[in-house]
């Protein structure tokens, strides 16, 4: 209950920085709609009931109680379709008049204002990714670098010779500059082709390995982690390390010598030294700056564990808050843009097409890491709001009914034959687009639920045959280890 109310200050931030996303967009779509004189019945910022509006100058002015989207209804651009299934028509009494009919509206007209919504989405990309580059955002260790910082001793890839230390070149050919861009090459293929090049060796070596299915069901190396922080959240009562003078805060940077890569790395290492005094150094943050100190622990045997410990447990949401990058707004936006790309480009490749669908996620799964991003740096968040709003623009652009680039087709489509689609069939069109995107989003929203959350573990907990059910799960769904965060 503490920790809830510890992070209940998140959900305003999350809201803003979510809510700016959404408005930009239909801001778009509203000034390019009164600027070439279309007819605007309403301007809504999430769906549904609202929760207030207010009507100013003939048009209704709401925010719904669903926050997951908004709309601006149009009736000149969709006089049949997309406006009913945005709800534009609700609250309006059945047995009034009905209005005269509209004039009727260019086509080129009606793609600038569908096309509006994305450049909005656009536009606030970039004055992020200026913020971004201006402020800078904090790092750590698989953001500046694509260094493996841990592989398993019984892996695959350990037995065809990748090590700790290695440094990826490329996944497949193409280059990647941090452990992040090449986690996303991981997720979207079956296999892969690493470029590799050890330390102080100059040439570069291909190593083939198979991903597999592993936390969360999204495709990943099995038993390959990148380097991360070895950051101390708590330390265990009379272990080593409280015995050394570990405290809570410390930086674990080298150990018996040898520099510090991962959780994973230090739990190997302390594994290997069990029994021996060994040197330990950790960055601390002193109210006269950072100081490194030497200590010693001694690994000892912990049945409960049942492995080797020093007695410290780790801060796995710990980013380096010193280290600030600072990317270029091109190469941000590109980046951002890439990302999509991959996704859309994987998923419409066979062979490609069922690594790619695990690893996309839902509104719950934005909502979760959102909640996770401001919780770790604001900026982060912010960060992450440019990458949104890239996404936003760029799947509204497809060429999909009930999205903007359905109105893009039916506008061209008229301006190519000189008539415009038939009503019926926009609606027919709609309709069933409109069932079919809203069964994806619950479908990946429950698929979110059970993998980030205990909704999953719970509603399993209620079936009766729990042996069944739990049989019933892929074999390899936890197949990728977690290197344990309890050296």
């Amino acid at each position: 209950m503490l920790a809830l109310f510890d992070s209940l200050w998140i959900l305003p931030i999350l809201i803003l920085l979510f809510g700016v996303t959404i408005f930009v967009h239909e801001l778009g779509h509203f000034l390019t709609a009164r600027w070439l004189g279309l007819v605007i019945e309403v301007f809504s910022i999430g769906f549904g009931p609202s929760i207030w509006e207010k009507k100013v100058n003939g048009i209704r002015y709401k925010i719904g109680c669903i926050p997951f989207g908004g709309y601006v209804a149009l009736p000149q651009l969709d006089p049949t379709g997309m406006s009913r299934v945005q709800g534009s028509g609700e609250g309006e009494d059945e047995g009034a008049e009905q209005p005269a009919p509209l004039p009727a509206i260019a086509p080129w007209r009606k793609i600038i204002v569908s096309v509006a919504g994305a450049v909005g989405n656009i536009l606030l990309a970039i004055v992020i990714a200026w913020i971004v580059f201006w402020v800078g955002i904090p790092a750590g260790p698989s953001e500046r670098s694509s260094v493996v910082g841990y592989v398993a001793p019984d892996s695959a890839a350990y037995e065809k010779g990748l090590r700790i230390g290695d440094e990826i070149l490329a996944v497949n050919g193409t280059p990647v500059r941090s452990w992040g861009k090449a986690r996303e090459a991981f997720a979207l293929e079956n296999e892969v082709a690493l470029s590799v090049r050890s330390p102080g060796i100059e040439s570069s070596r291909d190593i083939h390995l198979s991903t597999v299915k592993g936390l969360m069901g999204i495709h990943a190396l099995e038993g390959v982690s990148g380097c991360d922080l070895c950051k101390v959240h708590q330390v265990s009562p009379n272990m080593s390390a409280e015995s050394a003078g570990v405290l809570p805060g410390d930086l674990i940077v080298e150990f018996a010598g040898i520099q510090v890569l991962s959780r994973g790395h230090l739990t190997q290492l302390v594994g290997e030294y069990q029994g021996q005094s060994t040197s330990v150094k950790v960055e601390r943050e002193t109210d006269d700056g950072t100081k490194i100190l030497e200590l010693n622990v001694t690994p000892a045997f912990d049945v409960a564990n049942n492995k080797a410990r020093i007695g410290i447990e780790f801060n796995i949401m710990a980013v380096e808050r010193d280290t600030i990058i600072k990317p270029r707004p091109s190469q941000q936006l590109r980046e951002h843009a890439m990302a999509i790309v991959g996704v859309i480009k994987s998923l419409v490749t066979p062979r490609k097409a069922r690594a790619a669908s695990q690893a996309v996620g839902g509104p719950v799964a934005i909502m979760i890491y959102y909640w996770a991003v401001v919780k770790t740096s604001i900026m982060l968040a912010v960060w992450f709001t440019g990458f949104l709003n890239v996404n936003l623009a760029m799947l509204n652009l497809l060429p999909i009914p009930v999205l903007d680039g359905g109105h893009i087709v039916f506008s061209l489509w008229e301006m190519i034959f000189r008539r415009p689609v038939p009503p019926r069939f926009v609606n027919a069109l709609v309709n069933v687009f409109a069932i079919l995107l809203i069964g994806v989003m619950i479908m990946l929203s429950g698929r979110d639920l059970d993998r980030m959350t205990a909704v999953g573990q719970w509603v399993r907990g209620l079936m009766p045959d729990k042996e069944a059910v739990h049989n019933a799960v892929p074999a390899d769904v936890d197949s990728l280890p977690e290197p344990l965060d309890v050296p």
